[in-house]
C-alpha cells in the first residue's frame, strides 16, 4: 500500500472527506461564528510571526490553504508550504494559491529534510492526529536549530466543550468526532515539553477557549 492509499484509510481522511474543500474559504465569509474564530486566529498569529525573522514557512495541516495563504499576503518575503492529508483541498489549494508549495502528507510523515524550515505552523490539527507525540517528533525533525513552531489548538476549557458540543451538533455536524484527542490545554503542554520543546510563551485568547503556543528546540 503506497503513502496514498494509507492517507485515505486515515480515520482522519474520512472525516475530512465529509467537508468541502473550500469549508475554510466559504465559511468565513458567510458564517459569523466561524469569521470571528478565524478572523481572531489569524490576526494573533500575525502579531506573533512579525517578531520571528524566517525565509521558509510550513502549514502542517494546511487544509485548503486559507491560513497559510493569509499569512504570505502579510509577509510576502518568505517561501511557504503546506501540507495536509486531504488530498482534495490540497488539489483545490494548489489551484486557489499557485503561489506557495503543497503536498498531501501526513503529519506524522513530513516528505522534507531535517532542519529544513525556519517557521512551522501547526494549526488546530494536534487534536485531530492519530497520533501526536509523533507528529511532534517529526515536525521537531524537520524545524531547523533557531527555528520556532506556533501550536495553537482549542483550550479545552468548559467554555470551549459547551460550545463546540452546541456547534458539532448544529452549523459544525461536518467535524462530528473529529476531534481524536479533546486535550486540556494543560494536558498538551505536558506532551510538547516531553517531544523536546522550549516552550517560549503559552498564551489563552478568546475568552480561554483557544491556546498558542510559540515553541524552539531543546
Amino acid at each position: 500500500m503506497n503513502q496514498s492509499d494509507q492517507l485515505k484509510n486515515h480515520k482522519l481522511y474520512r472525516v475530512w472527506s465529509q467537508v468541502p474543500v473550500n469549508y475554510y474559504q466559504q465559511g468565513t465569509k458567510n458564517n459569523f461564528l466561524q469569521r470571528l474564530w478565524h478572523t481572531h486566529k489569524i490576526k494573533f498569529a500575525k502579531q506573533v510571526i512579525e517578531k520571528i525573522q524566517f525565509q521558509n514557512c510550513l502549514d502542517v495541516g494546511c487544509a485548503s490553504g486559507f491560513m497559510v495563504s493569509e499569512i504570505s499576503k502579510t509577509f510576502p518575503h518568505a517561501k511557504y508550504f503546506g501540507i495536509d492529508i486531504y488530498d482534495k483541498a490540497i488539489e483545490y489549494a494548489r489551484k486557489m494559491y499557485p503561489n506557495i508549495n503543497f503536498e498531501s502528507a501526513s503529519a506524522s510523515r513530513i516528505p522534507f529534510r531535517s532542519n529544513y524550515f525556519d517557521l512551522i505552523l501547526f494549526y488546530e490539527t494536534i487534536e485531530h492526529v492519530k497520533n501526536p507525540e509523533q507528529c511532534l517528533l517529526e515536525i521537531k525533525r524537520i524545524l531547523k536549530k533557531d527555528g520556532t513552531l506556533i501550536l495553537t489548538m482549542d483550550s479545552g476549557s468548559l467554555l470551549f466543550r459547551i460550545v463546540w458540543f452546541i456547534w458539532e451538533n448544529s452549523k459544525g455536524k461536518v467535524w462530528k468526532k473529529a476531534h481524536l484527542h479533546p486535550f486540556h490545554h494543560r494536558e498538551l503542554e505536558e506532551i510538547i515539553i516531553k517531544s523536546g520543546f522550549r516552550i517560549k510563551s503559552k498564551t489563552l485568547s478568546f475568552l480561554g477557549m483557544e491556546v498558542t503556543f510559540v515553541l524552539n528546540k531543546n
